[in-house]
Parts: C-alpha cells; sequence; structure tokens
C-alpha cells in the first residue's frame, strides 16, 4: 500500500485521455486520482459522436459517464478541482489547486487537454455567461426560440449552428473568411438549413449590452459596408482551443503553440511525468486518439514505477508484469 496521502498517480484531467487512463491505472491497482474540472472535458459537451469504435451513435455525455463509471469501478478517485500549481519535490510531486489544498503522487500524467479560444473583443468579458458562450449544446436551450450567432468556420461552428437551428429562430454564422475548414459534407447540410444565414468575409469588433448582450458590431473585411450592427439574443464562439499551459511553462518542455512535447509513449522531458490527449503536442486531436493515448501514459506509469522499484517490467502480454 502506498504511503498515506501519497498516490502513486495523479491524473490532470477529465476528458478521454484523463478518463482512460485511470481505468488502466487501476487495472494495474495503482493508487489513482483525478484532479478534473468536470468530467468528459470537449468530449462531454459534444452533442453527437460517430467515429467512436463500437458505437454508430452516442452522445459525448454519455460516453463520458461511462468512461467515468469505469473508472471509478477500477478504483480511481475523484476531486473536481482546478489544478494551479506542480512542483518536484523529493521523489514526490506536489500539486497544488485553487483552493490551496496540495496532493502528492509519485507519478503524474497530464490529460487536461485544451481550453476555448476568446474573441478578445470589447464586450466579451463582461457578457460571458449573459448571452456570450462558448459551448451550444451547454447552453443552446436557453435560447430556444430567439435569434443567435454562431462565429467560427470549423467542424465545431457549423455543428454548433446545425444544432442551434433547431432551438433558435435565427442562425447567423459569423466568418471571417468565405471557405471553410469544415467537412464539406457538413457545410453543404448547414446550408440547407432553412433558419439558417451565412455572415462571411466579416468580424466581430465590438459586443455591446448593458446586463445582457443586445447586439454585436461587425467588421467587414471584403466589399460591401464597412461596419453592421447585429440585434443578437445568443452568440456562440466556436474558433477553437488553446493549450492552457502558462502553469506548466518552467515544469515541462512545451512547443511554439504551447503544447506539451512529448515521446510517443507519453513522456515528457521530466522523468516521472507524462501527457496525453490534446494538450500534447499529437497531431491529431480526437476522441478515440486521446483515450488511447491515455491507456499508453498510464502503462508507462507502471513501468515507470515498477523500475524504480528495481523490478524487471516483462511484456505487456501475459499474467506476470514484474519480477
Amino acid at each position: 500500500m502506498p504511503e498515506k496521502n501519497i498516490y502513486d498517480l495523479i491524473i490532470v484531467g477529465g476528458g478521454p485521455a484523463g478518463l482512460s487512463a485511470a481505468i488502466y491505472a487501476g487495472r494495474r491497482q495503482l493508487n489513482t486520482l483525478v484532479l478534473a474540472k468536470n468530467i468528459g472535458g470537449q468530449m462531454g459537451i459534444s452533442d453527437q459522436i460517430e467515429n467512436y469504435p463500437g458505437f454508430d451513435f452516442v452522445t459525448g455525455f454519455e460516453l463520458a459517464q461511462k468512461m467515468f463509471q469505469q473508472a471509478q469501478k477500477w478504483g480511481a478517485q475523484f476531486e473536481f478541482r482546478e489544478v494551479e500549481k506542480i512542483i518536484s519535490q523529493e521523489n514526490t510531486f506536489v500539486i497544488t489547486v485553487g483552493s490551496g489544498q496540495e496532493f502528492s503522487a509519485r507519478a503524474v500524467i497530464l490529460a487536461f487537454g485544451l481550453t476555448s479560444r476568446n474573441l478578445e473583443v470589447p464586450g466579451e468579458k463582461e457578457l460571458q455567461g449573459k448571452g456570450v458562450t462558448y459551448c451550444a449544446t451547454c447552453d443552446g436551450p436557453l435560447f430556444k426560440g430567439k435569434t443567435v450567432a454562431v462565429v467560427g468556420g470549423g467542424n465545431s461552428a457549423l455543428e454548433s449552428v446545425e444544432y442551434l437551428s433547431k432551438l433558435a429562430s435565427k442562425v447567423y454564422l459569423i466568418h471571417f473568411k468565405n471557405k471553410f475548414t469544415a467537412v464539406p459534407a457538413l457545410v453543404d447540410r448547414v446550408k440547407t438549413i432553412d433558419n439558417v444565414e451565412f455572415i462571411c468575409c466579416a468580424r466581430v469588433e465590438k459586443i455591446n449590452g448593458r446586463n445582457k448582450l443586445e447586439s454585436v458590431d461587425l467588421e467587414n473585411i471584403d466589399d460591401g459596408p464597412a461596419k453592421k450592427k447585429l440585434e443578437l439574443d445568443g452568440l456562440f464562439v466556436e474558433i477553437g482551443y488553446r493549450a492552457k499551459t502558462d502553469w506548466l511553462k518552467d515544469f515541462v518542455e512545451l512547443n511554439q503553440s504551447g503544447e506539451i512535447i512529448s515521446s510517443r509513449d507519453g513522456k515528457t522531458s521530466r522523468p516521472g511525468v507524462f501527457v496525453a490527449g490534446d494538450c500534447s503536442d499529437s497531431q491529431y486531436k480526437q476522441v478515440v486518439i486521446a483515450a488511447g493515448q491515455g491507456a499508453v501514459a498510464a502503462l508507462q506509469v507502471y513501468n515507470y514505477l515498477v523500475q524504480k522499484q528495481g523490478k524487471k517490467i516483462l511484456p505487456d502480454w501475459g499474467k506476470a508484469r514484474s519480477t
């Protein structure tokens, strides 16, 4: 049994990578704690997932709950906290959460995914939660029968438009280009929806409102009127995500995008610290890939801890794992 208050493993993040890592760590009988703001991460707020093996269709919430329950079944403990700091101390890592409470472990897996990008325009911060939102599946039902807009041109933006068109009376799609990075079939499908209007080659310049969103000022970056005011009840920002890793810049090596640099088996520049999922420098950001990386990271943690005990690592296949 591990020393009191020292876990074998702490996993930072509750998305597919973190939950998969928790399942595999539990199956290796590692005393595991998951520190997460929520369960599911981006997966948990996806309205539909159609490319996860074994499921023709599943909501992100449903898949996240299944992973969460499975991780609990294998003994993982959960604390819903936001991590603020991590340091190396003797043979352990000490993680501090927002309340100031500290947790210690012999190994760490960083699996906290990515954070929504902001528009960085006047009025955005003041009206967050008052009409400005970053999750259509979370907040869409609040705008039933109202006029809303989605900003973005990728899959998440087009999927949000499609979802919101079933709730809102009118949905605008605002994109600064006239071409989209979303899957062409998705773009074509959204273009056929009667209550959807595309506003291309335009940028949100300012968000207006006192106690709630009232309108946005658009800047036309192509031919036509230079300015336009669009009256709205809701604005959904879907312009991608970033790696929120400022708190790790002196702890592990990061690339220019702020992603955590790792080997193919999840090792970071600091021994005992591993990474999995979208916060890593992996080229592909998919639920199934994040889940696979979480499993790999957990197995690497097991090997790391066994080797520190001076035992020999045996192949993954078979009953015996160490001698």
